[in-house]
């Protein structure tokens, strides 16, 4: 029989399980504390294989499909339709991406991750997505095939996970709603810099108030630290620690001891290039969110910055953070 690729049935959750466990222990191996492995890892893959593949309301559209050779499944592929964040216009409407919990085994037949990638493709352009993405954490059966197909990385996300005990750094305190603007207006000249490297990031007229309604909201939700830099009047920067969340991790990893910075900003960040004005406040910043995590238990974090912000890059690879996924557009 002839290698074929198919949409996946939940006749198929058995041998997905098998596959989908070995592919999160792929990820185990790069980083055992970042990567964790949950103790009802299979538990949860089915769970979330089930819902996917039968319930009828869901909150974003995905798409598994599986390769199968001789009457063998011997890989597959898990795309979706992104949610554009509400600060972003999203002119081109929600992305495809396909995410890391793609898996082929080692003696599949040539060809096999580039066929599920075609397929996942097809159903993405189907769904009406202009733009795709995709992600990827270990090994270079996925790389080679988004490169092969016009990917070049996008966002990355750097993690550490060696957090220690340092304690948060002087000038650093807690946020609170008197710093909501100056919060927004920081934030405001993030997303420039975001737009200026990519126009990916194309800005919603209403950013700002949306911004700021979330950051009020934000301020209630005990799961996570709001930290800032000057008096809320001349607010220096900002950095958010937030728990992470299943958007960047599949059904297997156990995400409770893992945090994420994703809104953090210090006009010394301003240059997307070069850090020509120093990296002091910048660094205090990182360190209290690291802090914070570590004060809540968490062993590892990741932060997310665009691959064409090298300056920030720069920061975080000499404040000891590696790359541990990488999310690639299609040009």
């Amino acid at each position: 029989m002839t290698q074929t690729v198919r949409r996946a049935t939940p006749d198929d959750m058995p041998r997905l399980v098998e596959l989908l466990m070995l592919d999160a222990l792929e990820r185990h191996a790069e980083d055992a504390i970042l990567w964790k492995i949950a103790d009802d890892a299979a538990v949860q893959i089915e769970k979330a294989l089930e819902f996917a593949l039968t319930a009828d309301a869901q909150p974003f559209q995905q798409f598994w499909h599986v390769a199968e050779d001789g009457g063998k499944i011997t890989g597959v592929i898990h795309a979706m339709m992104l949610p554009v964040p509400p600060i972003y216009a999203g002119a081109f409407g929600e992305p495809g991406l396909i995410l890391p919990d793609s898996f082929v085994v080692a003696d599949a037949p040539g060809g096999t991750a580039e066929g599920l990638l075609a397929a996942a493709e097809r159903a993405l352009d189907e769904a009406g997505a202009r733009i795709k993405l995709a992600s990827y954490v270990a090994g270079d059966v996925w790389r080679t095939a988004f490169e092969a197909n016009g990917y070049e990385p996008l966002t990355l996300y750097l993690s550490r996970s060696d957090l220690g005990d340092q304690g948060i750094p002087d000038g650093i305190r807690q946020a609170t709603e008197a710093d909501v603007p100056g919060i927004v207006a920081r934030s405001a000249e993030n997303r420039q810099v975001l737009f200026g490297i990519d126009p990916f990031w194309e800005i919603h007229p209403e950013a700002d108030p949306r911004f700021a309604a979330w950051m009020m909201r934000s301020l209630t939700l005990r799961d996570r630290d709001m930290m800032v830099m000057g008096p809320p009047d001349d607010l220096a920067g900002y950095v958010i620690a937030q728990p992470a969340s299943r958007l960047h991790f599949p059904a297997a990893h156990d995400i409770a001891g893992t945090g994420v910075i994703d809104d953090y900003y210090h006009p010394e960040l301003a240059n997307p290039v070069a850090l020509d004005q120093g990296s002091e406040g910048a660094n205090a910043l990182l360190r209290a969110a690291e802090a914070a995590f570590a004060n809540r238990g968490m062993g590892a974090t990741f932060v997310v910055c665009p691959a064409g912000w090298t300056s920030k890059v720069a920061l975080l690879e000499a404040a000891g953070y590696q790359t541990a996924m990488v999310w690639s557009r299609k040009r």
